[in-house]
């Protein structure tokens, strides 16, 4: 096989919780971390040196960037130069709190793993993944998990979203150290672990219980975000939270007809991906 072509997927948080920080540096965490259909696509060849394409600019300009420094720690990992052509269909917009970078990386692990023969067991992947980022080992296997700890401890639940889900992305970037730099750690009213399908049936309910810490320093320091959580609020939407650090929000509505209207309303000053209730997305 010479080419293979790989689906990475974009994430949600239905809840994000900053417990505590911990002595190394990082913060203790709990979430629950729900795979959408939003998806970078990369294509891998055998070539006779690394090469990585993207079709966005920015990251074209960049060798600093996760591609290529999880490729560099595969070639630590197996002790040999790996020799591929990566392009990059970037599709998930950058810094945005949906996961991207790290779907990108964890399909890399996993996908030259297989496609070069290089026989690294799931164990030694899930901490190479570790080592790149505390949300790449969910996205080695990205199905609907509880996640604690830095987010790398993975209980899978059985959890689906049977409405339409809209990603609304304000074109703004914020630094996930910034977001842990404001955030305040503390004890969650709701205790995610005890979230459950019956909670996800009853969306308009979830506002009571599905919180992210970071909202609130996000909301208070950029205006453009505000705005949209505004927007959003006032919209026909049954529930509306941040993803991630942000900026990115995802609203669940009520039927495919609502979400097409409000997405229409809200394209030409934002991105949008609509994830209709049957799970064809547009």
């Amino acid at each position: 096989m010479k080419e293979i072509k790989v689906k990475a997927p974009a994430k949600i948080n239905l809840g994000l919780h900053v417990i505590s920080k911990r002595d190394d540096g990082y913060h203790n965490i709990e979430t629950i971390f729900y795979p959408v259909d939003l998806c970078d696509i990369l294509t891998f060849r055998k070539d006779k040196y690394f090469r990585l394409t993207t079709n966005t600019k920015e990251l074209n300009d960049s060798s600093d960037n996760i591609i290529t420094k999880t490729k560099q720690l595969l070639e630590e990992e197996v002790k040999k130069e790996i020799k591929v052509h990566i392009h990059l269909e970037k599709n998930i917009p950058i810094g945005a709190g949906l996961g991207g970078g790290s779907s990108d990386a964890a399909t890399v692990l996993t996908t030259l793993n297989s496609f070069l023969g290089l026989h690294i067991n799931e164990l030694t992947l899930r901490k190479l993944a570790l080592r790149i980022g505390s949300d790449v080992p969910f996205f080695l296997k990205p199905k609907p998990c509880y996640a604690s700890a830095r987010g790398e401890i993975l209980e899978e639940r059985k959890l689906k979203i049977n409405f339409p889900l809209l990603i609304v992305n304000p074109r703004v970037n914020i630094s996930t150290k910034w977001a842990y730099d404001n955030v305040t750690p503390g004890t969650p009213k709701f205790n995610l672990k005890d979230f459950r399908q019956e909670h996800l049936d009853a969306p308009a309910k979830l506002t009571d219980i599905l919180k992210n810490d970071f909202e609130e320093p996000v909301l208070n320091s950029y205006p453009a975000i505000n705005k949209l959580k505004e927007v959003l609020t006032s919209s026909n939407a049954l529930f509306s939270l941040m993803t991630g650090s942000g900026s990115t929000f995802y609203s669940i509505l009520k039927d495919n007809e609502s979400a097409l209207e409000l997405k229409e309303r809200l394209r030409k000053d934002y991105f949008v991906y609509l994830q209709e209730a049957n799970n064809n997305s547009q």
